[in-house]
This record gives C-alpha cells, structure tokens and sequence, in this order.
C-alpha cells in the first residue's frame, strides 16, 4: 500500500525511509533526524493506491478535486481507492494531500505559518513574523495505521462534536460602569468570556478600569464563571525601568489566571521582551513563576463578517468570503475593509500594512487639518501600494479563493519553547462587528461545520465607527447584538455550543497530544490511551 517514503529537513535534504507495512502499521525511524531538523520537516508518503476521500474539518468526507489540508484540530483521515483507511496514531502534525497528485501525503512538522508569531525589531518596533520553536519529543514514536475496517475520530468538544465559542476580551476602553454592564448582560445570556485586565492604573484616560481600582467587580467576573486574563499591566506606557520592575515584582492578584494578551507596545510584551535585551531563560521563568503559561500576541486568522467565522475553515479567510459577507456594508465602507483585509490578512505584509497606515493618517490630516505638507507622504504611499492592490483586483479569479497565508494551517493553539519552558500561544478571530459576526446565519453555520473560534474583541469600545459593536451609547447595549447573543445563549443552554473560557479550551485540547491509536488484533483501530477526549469509530 505504500510505494515509498521520503523524509524532507527544513534544509530541504531529501532522504528515503524504510516504507515496510508489518499488522497494518508504517512506523518512522526519526533518529535519522538531527536536533536542528526536529524543528521542521515533511514526510511524503507515496501510496500505490490514489486518496479517494478525505476527512474534513467538519467531519464529512470530501474528495480530493481541490487542495486538502488538515491542520492540528481536524481529524486526518484518508480513505484510498482500495477501502482501506489511513490515519496516524497520533493526532499532530499537518496533513497535506495535492489535488494534482493524490496517492501522496505530505505530513508537516511546524510548516512555515503553521504556526506564526509576532516579534516587533529596531527602534521603530516593527513587526515581523516568526515561526514558533517547538521540539518534537526526541523518543517520537509516530507510524500510519492502515484499517479495510475504520477509522476513528475525536471531539474537540467534552460534550461530543459540539461547535466551540470562545470569547477573549480586551480591556482597552473598559470603565468600571462598563464593566458592570458588561458582567450583567453576560450573565443573563449565560455567556463566559476570558476578560482581559489592567493590573495598574496607570492610564491617559482617568476612568479606565484596573485591577488596582476595581478588584472587587473583576472578583465578581469570576464569581460568575468568566477567566481574567493580563492585559499586559497597563494601559499606557511607562518607563523601560519601571515597567521591568513591574513585570518581574509584581504577584498574581487572582489564582487561576494562565493567560497573557499582549497590550501596546509594553516592553516586557511576548512580543517585544528580545527587542529590549531581555534574557530568554530568565523572561520565561518569570512568567511560569506566575503561572503564566498561554500568550497571544497580535496575529488573527481574519475579521469576522457574514460567513467568516469558523477558524477551522481555511476557506472562511479568503477575499472572496470576506467580500460577500461585506455586502450589508455601504460600497465606500466595503472598500474600506477589503482593502484592509488585503494588506493586514492577505498580505500580511509590514512594509505594506505600514504604509497603509501612513496612508491613511496623512490622508486624515490632510483633510481634517490641512496639512497640505503631507501630499508628498501621502502620494509616495499611495502610488508604492497602488501596485499590489490593482494585482489583487486585476486578477480577482486567482487571488479571490486563496487562503490568508496566515489562516492556511488553521494556527489556533500551538506551543512555543521559551528557553527550557514550553507555552501555548493562540491565534484568533479579529471580532469588531458583532451584529455581523454573531448573527444567526453565522452560528448556524459554526454549528453545522462543529466549527471553533476564539474572538478577539473590544466589548466596550465607544467609536461610532465601529459598526456592530456591543455598547450604543455609554450605558445602553445595542439591540441587534443583544438579539444575536440571545440567539447564541439558546444554543449554549441547549447544549448546541460549547462555550469555555480560554484556559477551559486549553486545558480540554492539550490532552489531543497524549492520545494514542493502534490496530487490535482483528485489524480495526482502537483508541490504546486517552485522556478522556470523546471519539466515535467511522466506517
């Protein structure tokens, strides 16, 4: 059944593995691997019979006419033309299986933006991805299962294939009214939230909410079930020497409190702390000292509109996806946010989004102020992205259905090696427009894909730009978003969705890893060691 195997290093040396099959079952050699290439590589497998259906991330069978790809939370699962099913003993990985050649499996280890981060450089703190660093075990004992029986699949639910709503929030704009506005309206909704927060009050806005001034609301929040995640310490920036003492001296003012958001440009930031000289060892061992242990630093999958809303989906983080669901928007306001999305998600380019942003402040200057001076700024910007946004347009058909280049792997939860210690780091879905992004048509179809996604949000921001958002004025939440999470609580209440807090969803997919497969002895697969994640045989 297998043809031949061919291991591929991140150095792109290619060498041929042993491809013999004993009881049903291919196991892989990894000591061929160096330290260094443990960090990435591909295994091509090479079957004698072509993949005739694959197992999606909705848990249907597709064919392989397009492009298949199974990231980390789906299942992996292919069933060839001769019946038999294929599937690795253990869930991790990439599986990729090309439309063009479909008796090859392409299994990927860290892939480039499989599983990407934000690392901020020079003076000017610019942006840069990176790839996370994550070792796989050095007694990896990985190997293919082949079954004419079944196959098995796993839940990423505890209650079994329930779609996942996972809401992280960040503080920015919080007040203490808001917050309890806020606390009240989740509660009559049932809805739990990981609720960022400020440690100090040490903000330009007087009433921002901190820990420091409003502890007894935020015990309140958990009280009620929701997680408080840092929001790094404070809302605006202070001194270098002052805000390391902060972060290293400071003590956890709540118990249970694993999650970091990256805020500003705050120096200690995941994403900032080797820009400012800080040593790696001893940064991540101030973190695990406070528990610390799941970092999110500025990467989304897309912004969530009509259709766009389940990051399991790669086909949800296109152009085209996006541009439909825009519709309800004005065609100037439409503009606006395709053309946004094409620089910050398509893209993801810094040079481009930089010049975008110059763009559009020196235009907003220009206009509002008359300062005319800026016209060179302007026009130097506009004519250098002139070009990638008319390639984009000119050639709509190709471009329109391609995926995010940072959505493609579906990136939502990965792990990242900090010196000697190991973190999580999650990705998640840009959340602005809540009368789009919630509306019923959206949860409807989250449920029917048991798709997942975790919002990145601003529950209380005031600008009346923001279409959608959560507050109509000060005190009064807006009546469309309100009847969405009405329709969304019904669902939670009847147990269509699954609804955790942050480290809930953490602590739940982490035990995918320890999962082991095998074959008994009448040749059908068989969970050998779970953690208690609910599964259900396929045939």
């Amino acid at each position: 059944m297998v043809k031949s195997v061919q291991v591929i290093s991140k150095t792109q040396r290619s060498f041929p593995l042993s491809a013999e099959i004993q009881n049903g079952k291919l196991s892989f050699d990894f000591s061929v691997l160096d330290d260094s290439a443990l960090e990435s590589f591909d295994l091509v497998v090479t079957f004698t019979s072509p993949v005739k259906s694959f197992r999606n991330h909705d848990y249907t069978w597709v064919n392989v006419k397009q492009d298949r790809i199974a990231g980390q939370w789906v299942p992996k699962i292919l069933l060839l033309e001769n019946g038999y099913y294929v599937q690795p003993n253990q869930n991790i990985g990439y599986w990729e299986v090309n439309k063009r050649n479909p008796s090859v499996l392409l299994w990927r280890f860290n892939p480039e933006f499989s599983n990407p981060l934000t690392v901020y450089t020079s003076v000017q703190n610019e942006r840069v991805l990176a790839q996370a660093k994550s070792l796989l075990p050095e007694k990896l004992s990985l190997s293919l299962l082949f079954s004419n029986q079944n196959a098995v699949e796993f839940s990423r639910s505890p209650k079994p294939f329930l779609p996942v709503v996972c809401f992280t929030d960040h503080c920015d704009f919080d007040t203490a009214d808001s917050l309890k506005i806020q606390r009240t309206f989740f509660k009559e909704h049932q809805v739990k939230v990981t609720k960022g927060f400020f440690l100090h009050h040490f903000s330009k806005r007087a009433d921002n909410a901190s820990c420091e001034n409003d502890n007894a609301e935020l015990q309140l929040w958990l009280s009620d079930g929701h997680e408080l995640a840092y929001h790094s310490l404070s809302q605006s920036l202070k001194k270098d020497e002052e805000a390391f003492a902060d972060f290293y001296q400071f003590t956890p003012p709540f118990d249970q409190c694993p999650t970091w958001i990256d805020h500003g440009y705050q120096p200690y930031n995941f994403s900032l702390y080797q820009n400012k000289g800080l040593n790696e060892r001893t940064y991540s061992a101030a973190l695990y000292e406070k528990n610390i242990r799941i970092l999110w630093n500025y990467i989304d999958s897309g912004t969530a509109t009509l259709g766009v809303i389940n990051q399991l989906n790669p086909d949800d983080f296109t152009l085209q996806r996006f541009s439909k669901g825009a519709t309800h928007l004005s065609f100037k306001s439409k503009m606006g946010v395709l053309i946004k999305n094409i620089m910050f998600h398509y893209y993801a380019d810094e040079k481009m989004i930089l010049r975008y942003k110059s763009l559009a402040g020196s235009f907003k200057k220009m206009i509002q102020q008359k300062q005319l001076k800026l016209f060179f700024q302007f026009a130097q910007n506009f004519f250098a992205l002139t070009v990638p946004l008319l390639k984009v347009f000119l050639f709509w058909p190709y471009f329109k259905n391609k995926p995010y280049k940072l959505a493609k792997y579906t990136p939502i939860l990965f792990k990242h090696q900090l010196a000697d210690k190991t973190f999580f780091v999650f990705q998640t879905l840009e959340m602005v427009d809540f009368r789009a992004a919630l509306h019923p048509q959206n949860i409807d179809k989250l449920i029917q894909e048991k798709g997942l996604f975790i919002a990145h949000t601003y529950f209380s921001v005031p600008m009346a730009y923001h279409t959608g958002r959560l507050f109509k004025t000060p005190n009064t939440i807006d009546e469309k978003v309100a009847a969405n999470f009405q329709y969304l609580s019904q669902k939670i209440r009847n147990k269509e969705v699954w609804n955790p807090t942050l480290k809930e969803l953490v602590d739940f997919l982490s035990t995918f890893e320890t999962t082991v497969l095998d074959l008994d002895a009448e040749g059908k697969i068989v969970v050998a060691h779970s953690a208690g994640i609910p599964n259900r045989a396929i045939t």
